[in-house]
């Protein structure tokens, strides 16, 4: 029973992907070969010894990357960057941009029109501030009046005098005077017994 509806299932898919490939008229098959292969018009070779990036818009910086194209790689060209340093290509998975110095492409097959990049993408966070962090360096000055230069009173240098310095002076005058005896009074008793 099971095997039925597995083959009763795979015939209804398979029918139905034949119904649709019979409601596209040679046409529009042929316009869905042209996208995916270029046979004319302004075509773009990657030159770079390495795969290049295709990005979603003409900026390193404000748009990701979508996709690569591999070296050799041959795609169609929809036109150029106001600032003609961006080619926005046809690649395998969808539209892009490549960076459009000869170093890494070669434009073949005529003058590519400029075209308009798309809007920047908005990002997935957005930067805020948190308003108490930003209280904290929110200095409001306070009014005060300018300072005044008041001048310091005048130096005073104070005079001391010492009620005992006669006396100190004597006691150690009396000391010295003592020691220059015993010292000339040694001197003169061995120069007499030298003789």
């Amino acid at each position: 029973m099971k095997q039925l509806w597995f083959k009763t299932l795979l015939g209804v898919l398979t029918l139905a992907g034949l119904g649709v490939g019979a409601f596209l008229t040679p046409k529009q098959a042929g316009a869905y070969q042209d996208a995916s292969t270029p046979s004319g018009g302004i075509t773009v070779t990657v030159t770079y010894s390495d795969p290049i990036n295709v990005r979603s818009g003409p900026s390193t910086l404000i748009y990701p990357i979508v996709g690569q194209l591999l070296p050799g790689a041959v795609v169609p060209a929809l036109g150029i960057s106001p600032g003609r340093d961006w080619i926005q290509v046809l690649y395998p998975g969808g539209t892009g941009w490549v960076y459009g110095s000869a170093t890494y492409v070669s434009i073949s097959g005529g003058e590519l029109q400029i075209v308009e990049p798309p809007p920047t993408p908005t990002p997935l966070t957005t930067a805020t501030i948190d308003p108490t962090l930003a209280a904290a360096f929110n200095v409001q000055p306070t009014q005060t009046r300018m300072p005044t230069f008041t001048p310091p009173p005048p130096l005073e240098i104070p005079q001391f005098a010492d009620a005992n310095s006669g006396r100190v002076f004597g006691v150690f005058g009396i000391f010295i005077v003592g020691l220059g005896f015993i010292g000339g009074t040694g001197l003169l008793v061995s120069y007499l017994l030298r003789k």
